[in-house]
């Protein structure tokens, strides 16, 4: 089965926008954006308009100070704050995700946020490709617990919080790395996370018959978006998230569900 995105995203903006009691202003703080960037951001626009909410796009001149940044991260006036990545490499990127406030961080990047979603505290929000990963697993009825998985990446956004959200759920993982990994733990796996950013990398021979494979990688290869597996890979799978239209989608979806939740409890805040 080949999950479609697309529709399972429209359906959490609608159910976004039907539990939010106004509009939310979310604010993304950009910082030399390249082409990619601007169109990325295009379509935050466009699903935050499907969510009920505004975004606001704040670009910051690329010759800002660490603190100028923060200075602008720290603004009132919006609802929930994204700090567009990657940031200049002339900024200290951590101090400047760790300035947004928790109240805001609907992306889960300060180091608060990221800590109480490993804490697995109820009051956490789950980082916007958690998000994905759980809501593809739930609407497909696929459970976690006892399941053999392996994340490839161990990256801050994919591969670390996947990682954990899906020990926390009860799977045996293993993590795989382009540099110091085992490509022949995927034999074995019933479920595969990739967040590597390889085109290609996972091929149908190195996959058991029945896996789940959801593919967050993403890169560009002859002019277009392509994930970490070959699309043939969708004929040994038991469900197969496809690149584009799969796990991207959801994760900008889950982004505004996540300031939905953030509005929702500053409005009942005494």
């Amino acid at each position: 089965m080949i999950s479609d995105g697309r529709a399972l995203a429209k359906d959490i903006l609608r159910e976004t926008r039907e539990s939010i009691s106004r509009s939310a202003v979310v604010r993304a703080l950009v910082v030399s954006p390249s082409p990619a960037t601007e169109s990325y951001l295009s379509i935050k626009e466009a699903r935050a308009e499907d969510a009920g909410m505004h975004l606001e796009i704040v670009r910051v001149p690329e010759t800002s100070s660490t603190e100028e940044v923060v200075e602008a991260v720290l603004k009132s006036g919006c609802d929930a704050l994204l700090v567009q990545l990657p940031l200049p490499a002339h900024l200290d990127s951590e101090q400047i995700l760790n300035s947004i406030p928790l109240a805001k961080d609907a992306d889960v990047l300060s180091q608060e946020a990221y800590e109480l979603f490993k804490s697995g505290s109820p009051d956490a929000l789950l980082p916007p490709v958690v998000c994905a990963v759980q809501e593809i697993l739930s609407r497909a009825e696929i459970s976690v617990s006892g399941k053999r998985a392996v994340v490839i990446g161990q990256g801050r956004l994919v591969g670390e919080p996947v990682a954990h959200w899906l020990r926390m759920q009860g799977a045996m993982v293993s993590v795989v790395t382009l540099e110091t990994g085992n490509m022949s733990l995927l034999a074995d796996a019933e479920i595969i996370v990739s967040g590597a950013g390889s085109p290609g990398l996972i091929t149908p021979d190195l996959i058991a018959e029945g896996v789940v494979l959801i593919d967050a990688g993403t890169s560009e290869q002859g002019g277009a978006i392509v994930g970490d597996a070959h699309p043939d890979c969708a004929q040994k799978a038991a469900l197969f998230t496809p690149v584009p239209g799969g796990v991207g989608p959801v994760a900008v979806a889950s982004l505004f569900r996540n300031a939905g939740v953030l509005l929702e409890r500053a409005l009942q805040a005494p």
